[in-house]
Formats: C-alpha cells, sequence, structure tokens
C-alpha cells in the first residue's frame, strides 16, 4: 500500500480536486496516507522491480557505512514515490527533510536547505522538474561534490563563497522524467520507475488498508474496488472509504461486491473505472461525430469542459484503456469504446470515423 504526496501536475487543479478517481491528494488523502503508509519495504505492495533494486541499493549503502547514491523515482501521481522516500530513509536510519521544485525558485532558497541539512540526512524533493534553473545548477554541485557556492555580493564586486555540506541522499521524485536536463539525471545513482498496480495487487492494498482502518471486507469487495481503482494505490484506498461510508449506513458495515458496487455506482464510477467526466467525452465522440476524428477544442466544446480539462484529466486514462485514440486528424474511438458504452459503431472498424469532418 503506497502513496504520493501531494503531486498534481498532471491534472488540471480544478477538476482534479473534484474527481473520486483522480489521482492527485487532497486533505484528507494525506491525513489517512500519514496514517496507513507502510515503513519499511518488506512492507511494501507491488514494484516488485525496484523495490528489490533499491534494497540491494540501501542494504550496500549500510554494509560499507556511506550515504547511499542519489535515488530518482519517476512516475504517475498516487504510485508511492513519497511513501519509497521515508522508507528509504528509515532503512538507512536517517532523517528525511521534504521540499518540493515549485517551492525552490531561487538559488538561496536551496542553499539554505542544503546548509541545515545532517549528515546522512534524506532530502526529498518532489516535482524536481518544476525546479527554477538557478537552484538546479546549484544541485548539480551539492550532489556530486557536497558543496556548494553561495555567492556573496553583486555586480563586479560579488564573491563565490564555498560552502562544504555534509554527505547526503537527495530523492528526487517526477511524474514528467522527461523534463529533467540530463546533467540533472546523470547525477542520480538509481533511478526507478513505478508502475501502474495489477488488480491482484491493488487487493492486497486494499486488504491492508481494510484491515488498518478495522473495516470487515471479503475478497469479492477488495477485487470491485480494485478493478475501479485505474491501476493507483491512492486511488483505490480513497473508493474503499467511499465504500465504506456506503456500509456503514446501507449494509451494517460490512462490505461485500454487491455493496461495493451499489455504492461506487452511486458515486458514478463504472467497472472499469471511469467516472463522469470520463464517459462524457466518449459519449460526445461517438454520439455526436460518429467516434471522430475530432478536434480537441471541438470535443471539448461538446462536453462543456476546458480544452486542458479534457486533454489532461479525462485523456491520458481513456488512451491507457485504449478507449480513444490521439491522431494527427484529431480523437478517434476505438472499438473497445463503442463495446464499453453498449454502441453500435456506425462504420466499420478502421473505417475512419467521419472521415475528417470533425478534424483537429
Amino acid at each position: 500500500m503506497n502513496w504520493d504526496d501531494t503531486s498534481s501536475e498532471t491534472e488540471a487543479p480544478d477538476a482534479a480536486a473534484e474527481r473520486l478517481v483522480g489521482a492527485s491528494a487532497d486533505g484528507e488523502d494525506q491525513a489517512v496516507e500519514a496514517a496507513l503508509r507502510p515503513k519499511s519495504l518488506g512492507e511494501f505492495v507491488g514494484q516488485e522491480r525496484v523495490r528489490e533494486q533499491l534494497d540491494l541499493v540501501l542494504k550496500a549503502a549500510l554494509a560499507r557505512g556511506a550515504t547511499a547514491d542519489h535515488v530518482l523515482l519517476s512516475g504517475a501521481p498516487g504510485l508511492g514515490k513519497t511513501t519509497l522516500s521515508m522508507i528509504i530513509a528509515a532503512e538507512m536510519n536517517a532523517p528525511i527533510r521534504i521540499t518540493s521544485g515549485p517551492a525552490i525558485q531561487h538559488a538561496g532558497d536551496l542553499a539554505a536547505i542544503l546548509s541545515s541539512l545532517q549528515e546522512g540526512e534524506v532530502l526529498f524533493l518532489d516535482e524536481i522538474h518544476r525546479m527554477s534553473r538557478p537552484a538546479e545548477e546549484m544541485l548539480y554541485m551539492a550532489m556530486e561534490d557536497f558543496r556548494v557556492d553561495v555567492i556573496v555580493g553583486k555586480g563586479p564586486g560579488a564573491t563565490a563563497i564555498p560552502l562544504e555540506l555534509p554527505p547526503f541522499t537527495l530523492v528526487g521524485a517526477t511524474t514528467r522524467a522527461g523534463l529533467l536536463p540530463p546533467p540533472l539525471r546523470d547525477r542520480f545513482g538509481f533511478t526507478g520507475h513505478m508502475e501502474f498496480y495489477e488488480s491482484a495487487e491493488l487487493e492486497r492494498v486494499i486488504h491492508r488498508s481494510a484491515q488498518l482502518l478495522d473495516l470487515e471486507i471479503d475478497a469479492d469487495a477488495a477485487a470491485e474496488i480494485a478493478g475501479r481503482s485505474r491501476g493507483t494505490p491512492r486511488i483505490a484506498n480513497r473508493l474503499l472509504r467511499r465504500v465504506r461510508d456506503y456500509a456503514q449506513v446501507k449494509a451494517d458495515g460490512y462490505l461485500t461486491r454487491e455493496v461495493a458496487a451499489i455504492a461506487l455506482g452511486v458515486y458514478e464510477v463504472d467497472a472499469r473505472g471511469l467516472d463522469r467526466l470520463d464517459r462524457a467525452v466518449l459519449q460526445a465522440l461517438l454520439k455526436l461525430f460518429g467516434g471522430g476524428p475530432v478536434g480537441l477544442s471541438t470535443l471539448a466544446v461538446a462536453v462543456g469542459e476546458e480544452r486542458e480539462t479534457v486533454e489532461e484529466v479525462a485523456e491520458p486514462f481513456l488512451v491507457r484503456e485504449g478507449l480513444l485514440a490521439r491522431t494527427p486528424r484529431g480523437r478517434v474511438a476505438t472499438p473497445a469504446a463503442w463495446a464499453h458504452l453498449g454502441l453500435t459503431p456506425p462504420y466499420a472498424p478502421g473505417a475512419g470515423g467521419q472521415g475528417g469532418l470533425f478534424g483537429a
């Protein structure tokens, strides 16, 4: 069971805050996650490859009596990057300092943090790709040489004073690894990419959460919730809490598959994990435009949402599920989209829909 911190840059903020199946963390999520987070690699569910590799990195560092190499964790929000950073600190018996890229807009901000680190401390830098360029350049030297140059004064009289830093471990987290410049990526000794979870792994997450929350849940109910969780532990735990609410009011507190299905139906999360916005996009694409291709702006107007909301909030999951395709001519529904909504295509699959009438 693993979650991330407050990463939300992959979803439009207003829309993400309203979505039960959004991967961004709200205040309630953060409070619950703090209580339910696993404390060691042994408790961490899923991400087997990353967990095994990270275990070797940390144990080797402990055996040498040295700080662990800098670690870069990439992947979508809600998959466990913040949790792993805390586990790294726990496994190394070290304190952890948490900050984020948007909070470091000047080199002086970073210098103040680095100069106050203790030896061996773990510095977790969330959304590292959003750090300012001057701070990023200062970080190069700090990661490689454990030293920073502090500029005193301005203009021709400015002087660079070298400041030695105690050895530390930087754990960077990003949802957009491609935005990191190569010099920064190259300074990480270990890079782990977090994958979306399989349903069986999410079922383990849900059972563990239910136990910690003192909930009775059967295996079928856990499977029902897992199947609607978009491969993301944070969403699985959020859905579990909403099913719990329904069960406490309507079903004497016991969570069965039937109760879970009815509860999530109330919250408009269907069997595949699509919510109201996802289905609205598909319905407009299929019913109004015959499956496409249709331009993004036209599709957004039809749905009554901003272009950015459709592109950044709804589309990524629809594309990942194979329900929608992005093409040079516009958005196109796949045969799976027609099947999911129980509709019959007005054309043979692969025939190109409306032939570009609603192009991008």
